[in-house]
């Protein structure tokens, strides 16, 4: 008996951590930028001004935390981190690619590639705000300002709208708002403070 308890691997404690301290921040400074580019900080030309941010930072950032959130067992944050990660990494995608012609895009159908990404977008981020009405409020109310940021941009693109664009970029400032809400708890909580409320689920 002895030497069977003394042959035993060693238990390993289970991982530990927030995976929002990464994935919130790293959201964060990509819809900042973003938003910069949508309501014309940088010339309408520039629209490749945010992929330095939007590329190595959220896109990775997006795909870490949703493989920490896996690490930890967390599968509805992983599948949030996971969601925004493809999101992120394509959306540099589309823009590196438009710009550069990677995919054969002619410049008359630049127009309705750019509304097929949204729609795409737009659906699946749709699907996922209704299927996270059981996290807490502040989460559904993120999901809620991505889907009119992209409805918006939607309607600017194909409809020529550039008031409807930067209607968009506002949208998306208002959800980086709930972002630094979001960061700020998850920071309090993990150096020892409270967490601040995020409100009731939609659904129980």
């Amino acid at each position: 008996m002895t030497t069977a308890v003394a042959t035993e691997a060693p238990a390993r404690s289970a991982p530990v951590g927030d995976p929002a301290l990464i994935g919130v921040p790293t959201f964060i400074v990509g819809a900042t930028a973003l938003g910069l580019v949508l309501t014309g900080y940088v010339p309408a030309d520039a629209v490749g001004a945010s992929i330095a941010i939007i590329l190595p930072a959220t896109g990775v950032g997006q795909l870490v935390a949703a493989l920490w959130a896996a690490a930890l067992g967390e599968s509805a944050v992983a599948a949030v981190f996971g969601v925004f990660a493809g999101f992120w990494l394509s959306y540099a995608a589309l823009v590196l690619g438009l710009i550069h012609g990677w995919f054969g895009i002619s410049a008359d159908a630049a127009v309705a590639t750019q509304g097929l990404f949204l729609i795409a977008w737009l659906v699946t981020i749709g699907l996922l705000t209704l299927t996270t009405l059981r996290l807490p409020a502040a989460f559904t109310l993120l999901f809620v300002l991505v889907d009119l940021a992209l409805a918006l941009v939607l309607y600017g693109t194909v409809a020529g709208s550039t008031a409807a664009t930067t209607a968009g970029g506002y949208a998306v400032f208002a959800f980086t708002a709930v972002g630094v809400y979001l960061f700020a708890g998850a920071v309090s909580a993990a150096t020892g403070g409270k967490p601040l409320p995020l409100g009731r689920p939609v659904l129980n």
